[in-house]
């Protein structure tokens, strides 16, 4: 994911129960949450470093929380501007997938109007920049085996798990 002006992005590392994150903002809103190691994490050599940013600040806050089960959803500006126009309508699309809940990359695809673009609507999720806020987590395979997770699929089923959800794959502890 490349970001149109990187010098004007702010980032923060922090550690959560599920690996080091690294934070992302720019001045329209939380832009990144990548978790270390993930799959197409963007380069953030000149990005700025800035552990008094406000917003970074609240999104750790918010994260801890979230993650301590002790808040059920985000409350945070969000930039979603870094992705084609397919790529944004397919993260606005997972936002509102609610906490517990899980969908299929079909129903996804139907949902945004390209029902046979089922595999696009995967490509799009797996490169979504904003992991858990944005929960891509809560996206499964069409048999309901929990399939893809930039962030990994232990980190998938550690969230649906913390969030209660309910899919054969939890249950059996297996991974396709």
């Amino acid at each position: 994911m490349k970001f149109r002006q990187p010098a004007l992005l702010r980032q923060r590392r922090i550690h959560t129960p599920l690996g080091a994150v690294r934070l992302a903002r720019t001045p329209r809103g939380l832009a990144g949450l990548w978790f270390d190691g993930q799959q197409h994490s963007p380069d953030a050599a000149l990005w700025i470093t800035d552990d008094g940013d406000t917003l970074l600040r609240e999104a750790d806050q918010q994260l801890q929380d979230y993650l301590a089960g002790r808040r059920a959803h985000f409350e945070l500006p969000l930039d979603l501007s870094h992705g084609t126009p397919f790529q944004q309508a397919v993260w606005q699309a997972l936002l509102g997938i609610a906490r517990g809940q899980t969908t299929r990359y079909g129903a996804l695809a139907a949902q945004i109007g390209l029902p046979s673009a089922s595999r696009a609507v995967g490509a799009a999720v797996g490169r979504n920049p904003l992991s858990v806020i944005v929960p891509c987590h809560r996206v499964i395979g069409a048999d309901g085996s929990l399939t893809g997770y930039a962030g990994g699929l232990p980190r998938k089923q550690q969230l649906l798990s913390l969030e209660g959800a309910a899919c054969a794959a939890l249950a059996e502890g297996s991974f396709a």
